[in-house]
């Protein structure tokens, strides 16, 4: 955190990393992937080792857990494309530069500057405060800012908060006099980001409980280890990072802060919590800080190590440094830092291994959806996208099914649409939700109700209940463990799809293919609609704009198309429907991508056939080697296609001579 020195946070590790990163390399040798900062505080050390692992991080204390979801989580500087469509193009110039602050006395000024007899702050730095915090939560409430960037303004203005603050470092009490960085204005910067290409989280719970939910390979735990509570000395900050003005008392304006309180600052029940702690981790290998001086003796601490190792090794190191000089001089004179490492449990061989390379890992170049819905294209994508216009303002994808297309496509604007109303409202409930936080709610159902790839009676009973109280996060549960994860329903829109034995499950691949889609979705201006094709309203778009369609193959068997997954069969009609409406982009001058199959099996779609001949439009024939071929002829056997209205060399809209025959539509 660059406001470490500056925040002089209580415990930090700031100049011991090096030694941790020596201690570990010595006593870790096999290749692990997950790391856990069990006590984050200032997030120093999650920071330090973002470079070599996947992080999980956690404090009880919120500031410290905003800090962490700006820092931490987010591997990329967000986009905010919300804020630039109501023209704020960088929201921390606009919030830095802003300077036309309501007359009234804000609740941070009045608490903590002299307008309140309090010297935390400036006033001028107060009202900047007042102005920056409530602005972020009001982007929040108008939906003007997703969850990683909410977080990454926060934390912004959290890390620049030290920068004037009146204080020593902790802010216990503010000093009497003005430090000269107090009178400097307060200023937001970018945040420094190591891009790590992992699914990084953070925590903001009790330590004792987060580890009864979670299995990580190295822990770090590095819990207070004397009297003083954390909670009082950074008061400050965690009063701004929660933004709920709570009434303050005393001249240090402390709020209530009883149920911040640690067990590990209480002599009576720190030994007690830290047993809790190490018995109930799930972690192979343990790095533990600890200060010689600290509640827990030495002895006991070791003891209870060794209690937990296995074959009761034990590794220990002792680094002295001189103690943070108070008014009560240290009764020793050999004061050290000790970091303990201990192994936990065996090494779990059949996990998957990440192998690391001198090089950059880069990320898969296309986002895969969290649904294995049937029919979608992300192994065309290849394909498929280069042969899309660059430059979209608005991309509407009209059968968007599980948006494995949409989510990987540029635009300013998007639309995903599509009949199953279910889906779609799963992809509106998770679009709202903090990826971690999801995941864990995920993982807790699946805890709760005893799911597995072997357990059919439990599937059972899950799908009972949630045919009796339907709700997105189940559903998604629920399809995890279904056979071939099918949506499927009965005509009284129940979900009847069977148990997918010894082969479905909310599987660590399913996991990180959620988590980045919804890192990407919530940085997109988009939405999700659930109306039947033609209802869509595309008379407004133009010639920027680009329609892509994958409809029900109507030759196929595909399970999506025959009109028994509880939503409407897939006819001649529709078919019909569908060109007409092709034909009309077309004269409105709109480009569009048509996918699906001639040919399948022996049949032959005429209706496209007939549409092929009669427009003027390219026919792209896919296959699933990755190769491209672009032609208008149509002598070609069984395969995928890509229809387009435009020319592929300058994708420029093809004119047609006449709209696609109405009548046809009008016999049905």
């Amino acid at each position: 955190m660059k406001g470490d020195v500056n925040m002089r946070y209580i415990g930090s590790k700031l100049n011991l990393l090096t030694e941790i990163q020596e201690f570990i390399s010595q006593n870790i040798k096999s290749d692990n992937k997950t790391f856990l900062d069990l006590f984050g505080g200032s997030n120093i050390v999650s920071s330090y080792f973002k470079k070599d692992y996947q992080i999980l991080t956690n404090d009880f204390l919120y500031f410290s857990y905003a800090i962490a979801q700006g820092k931490i989580v987010n591997n990329e500087q967000p986009q905010f494309i919300r804020l630039k469509k109501i023209n704020i193009e960088n929201p921390l110039d606009y919030l830095n530069t802003f300077t036309d602050f309501c007359s009234h006395i804000g609740y941070y000024e009045k608490e903590y500057s002299p307008t309140g007899e309090a010297m935390y702050f400036s006033v001028e730095n107060a009202k900047r405060i007042d102005f920056i915090r409530d602005e972020i939560d009001n982007w929040k409430e108008q939906d003007l800012l997703s969850e990683s960037e909410y977080f990454y303004l926060l934390a912004s203005l959290l890390e620049a908060i030290p920068f004037v603050s009146n204080t020593t470092g902790t802010y216990g009490a503010f000093l009497k006099k003005w430090d000269k960085r107090a009178l400097k204005k307060l200023e937001l910067l970018p945040l420094d980001l190591t891009n790590n290409q992992q699914h990084n989280q953070a925590f903001n719970e009790n330590s004792n409980e987060l580890v009864k939910k979670i299995s990580v390979d190295i822990t770090y735990i590095d819990t207070p280890y004397n009297k003083r509570q954390y909670a009082p000395n950074y008061h400050v900050l965690e009063n701004i990072a929660r933004n709920d003005k709570p009434k303050l008392s005393g001249k240090t304006r402390l709020f209530d802060y009883k149920k911040l309180k640690s067990d590990y600052s209480n002599a009576k029940l720190a030994f007690e919590a830290m047993e809790d702690l190490i018995k109930n981790l799930d972690t192979t290998y343990i790095i533990l800080s600890y200060n010689n001086e600290g509640i827990i003796p030495e002895a006991d601490l070791i003891g209870l190590l060794k209690k937990y190792a296995i074959d009761g090794n034990i590794n220990i190191k002792k680094i002295s440094y001189q103690k943070y000089k108070s008014k009560n001089p240290s009764a020793s004179y050999d004061l050290y830092e000790l970091l303990i490492y201990i192994q936990k449990k065996k090494v779990s061989y059949n996990k998957t291994i990440r192998i690391r390379s001198k090089k950059q890992v880069l990320l898969p170049k296309y986002i895969k959806s969290p649904l294995n819905y049937i029919g979608g294209k992300y192994k065309l994508l290849p394909q498929i996208l280069p042969l899309f216009p660059e430059n979209i303002n608005t991309f509407v994808d009209l059968f968007s099914g599980g948006a494995n297309v949409g989510i990987n496509v540029q635009a300013n604007h998007h639309i995903f649409n599509d009949m199953n109303n279910r889906m779609n409202e799963m992809f509106r409930y998770f679009a709202t939700k903090n990826p971690q936080e999801l995941i864990i709610e995920i993982k807790n159902k699946i805890t709760k109700y005893q799911l597995s790839k072997e357990d059919e009676k439990a599937y059972l009973d899950f799908r009972r209940k949630y045919n009796k109280n339907p709700n997105p996060l189940d559903l998604y549960v629920l399809v995890s463990y279904s056979y071939n994860y099918q949506f499927r329903f009965n005509n009284s829109m129940e979900f009847n799809n069977p148990f997918g034995r010894n082969r479905s499950c909310f599987s660590e691949n399913m996991e990180q293919n959620l988590f980045n889609f919804l890192s990407k979705v919530q940085t997109m201006d988009s939405v999700f609609t659930d109306n039947y094709f033609t209802d869509v309203d595309l008379s407004g778009l133009k010639e920027e704009d680009f329609v892509y369609l994958d409809p029900p193959y109507l030759i196929t068997t595909g399970s999506y198309n025959d009109g028994n997954r509880g939503f409407s069969n897939w006819t001649e009609h529709q078919e019909y429907e569908m060109y007409h409406l092709l034909s009309r982009l077309t004269k409105q001058g709109v480009r569009y991508a048509l996918s699906n199959v001639v040919e399948h099996k022996g049949k032959t779609n005429k209706i496209l056939s007939d549409f092929i001949e009669s427009q003027n439009v390219h026919t792209h024939y896919l296959n699933f080697n990755y190769n491209n071929a672009s032609h208008n002829s149509k002598a070609r056997g069984s395969q995928e296609i890509l229809l387009t209205n435009y020319a592929p060399e300058t994708f420029e809209v093809l004119k047609n001579e006449q709209i696609f025959e109405d009548q046809q539509i009008l016999l049905f």
